[in-house]
């Protein structure tokens, strides 16, 4: 760290920052994009206010800035307004699925649960039945052993 502070563009927005990937939707970003994508409505959904306004004072630069930014975010090269590259589909807090190691690690522990549930209800019923054994013997309608 050397203590400065960040460059800024001409723009307003902030350049790229290396490595680090925007918590926001490429999906969504896309999406806002293609519906409204003259207005810069994916512009002020990534943070970049100022080009959004400019985007939508020229209605999405008489459709080229519209049709460039579309190719962008398709190819996930767009970035938000910290400058961190927009790449992932899913939406920040959705639950992305578990590798299938995980998965049947998972299933294991699901299974090994049921099994020790089954045999503490095994070990009840044994405990019941000779405890009902133990009655009947000494009320001697069972033979001794």
């Amino acid at each position: 760290m050397t203590g400065r502070a960040p460059a800024v563009y001409e723009s307003g927005e902030r350049p790229p920052a290396a490595g680090n990937a925007s918590e926001r939707s490429r999906g969504v970003a896309l999406a806002l994009a293609v519906i409204g994508g003259v207005f810069g409505l994916h512009r002020f959904y990534a943070g970049r206010a100022q080009s959004a306004v400019w985007m939508c004072l020229t209605l999405g630069g008489v459709g080229i800035w519209y049709l460039y930014d579309i190719v962008v975010i398709a190819a996930g090269d767009f970035r938000d307004g910290d400058g961190r590259r927009v790449a992932r589909w899913e939406v920040a807090g959705e639950e992305v699925a578990a590798p299938p190691s995980q998965r049947r690690v998972d299933d294991l522990e699901d299974r090994m649960q049921m099994l020790e549930t089954q045999v503490g209800e095994l070990a009840e019923r044994l405990d019941f039945a000779e405890r009902l054994l133990a009655q009947a013997r000494e009320r001697g309608s069972l033979p001794k052993a």
